[in-house]
């Protein structure tokens, strides 16, 4: 099988890096080779497999030793669960320089430094919009082929999705990078399932898969671990297999998408209800009003 290079984006606070980390888990198990390059400032796209609070960074790294030349592989590269490799970039002091730069640093290096050999899967955790060259450095230089959006229902989470979308077209042309789908992670809004298959339409795209929310998740993230570890037989663990088969099965099936305007996007959640309007009954009063009938309830 010839190596293939995922990216993972989505807004920050999503459950971008735990829903990344716990799928490359999966598909490990399965018997893949996985490398793992964190390109989120927080550097928090490998703790769960490393079980650390934050791996070194290559740019915090490269600044102890002078430059990213004078570092080795091994000083960046650590593995972990099922002998995951783990890199993370970093970046640099809040309100200091660019964030972006570090993925390109560190991609550069790891490139030169024969990072990706012997390996099936190169994943890529990215945070936020595509609003950054930096940020957009996977996809800019052709990086990464398959690019998946971790979504919910909440309205911010679309936009994020229908954003890095535009990206992913602005760079689809020149170079080979798609769209390989959407995945919900869900927040138990209202119509979530429905929201997420119709922006996966709307961008022409799939929900390649639907995260239930389950507690199981938070109790592995204090432990520093994957559900895949800490609880291999539940039924959160099998999602993330779903998931992670689904992933493996996606080969040559990503799209251009097709973004909408923010427009459309405001129309679709009025379709399905969630920006409906303020129930009739209590239009017009005032908050000591409602106050006072809840009192009375």
């Amino acid at each position: 099988m010839s190596l293939r290079q995922i990216a993972f984006y989505g807004k920050g606070g999503i459950g971008k890096s735990t829903t990344s980390q716990n799928t490359l888990a999966a598909l490990a198990e399965m018997g893949q080779k996985i490398l793992i390059v964190g390109c989120d400032p927080k550097a928090d796209s490998t703790r769960l497999i490393l079980h650390a609070k934050a791996q070194d960074t290559i740019l915090s790294l490269a600044a102890a030793e002078g430059s990213v030349e004078d570092l080795e592989l091994e000083d960046v590269m650590k593995t972990g669960y099922r002998d995951i490799r783990c890199v993370e970039s970093g970046g640099p002091e809040p309100g200091v320089g660019c964030a972006g730069r570090g993925v390109i640093t560190s991609i550069n290096f790891l490139e030169e430094n024969g990072a990706y050999e012997g390996i099936d899967y190169v994943s890529y955790d990215v945070l936020g919009d595509v609003v950054c060259g930096g940020f957009a450095m996977p996809i800019r230089e052709n990086k990464a082929q398959e690019i998946y959006v971790v979504m919910s229902g909440e309205m911010m989470a679309m936009y994020a999705a229908n954003n890095i979308s535009k990206g992913i077209l602005k760079y689809a042309n020149s170079g080979g990078v798609r769209l390989g789908g959407l995945v919900c992670n869900e927040r138990q809004t209202d119509k979530e399932l429905e929201l997420a298959d119709a922006l996966a339409k709307k961008l022409g795209t799939t929900l390649i898969h639907f995260v239930p929310r389950d507690n199981v998740v938070q109790h592995a993230e204090l432990r520093r671990m994957t559900v895949l570890e800490y609880a291999p037989d539940s039924k959160q663990a099998d999602e993330y297999r779903q998931l992670a088969q689904k992933i493996h099965a996606n080969v040559g099936r990503g799209t251009i998408p097709t973004p909408i305007t923010m427009d459309e996007l405001e129309d679709l959640l009025m379709e399905h209800g969630v920006m409906a309007a303020v129930d009739e009954s209590i239009v017009g009063k005032t908050a000591a009003e409602l106050a006072a009938e809840a009192a009375m309830a």
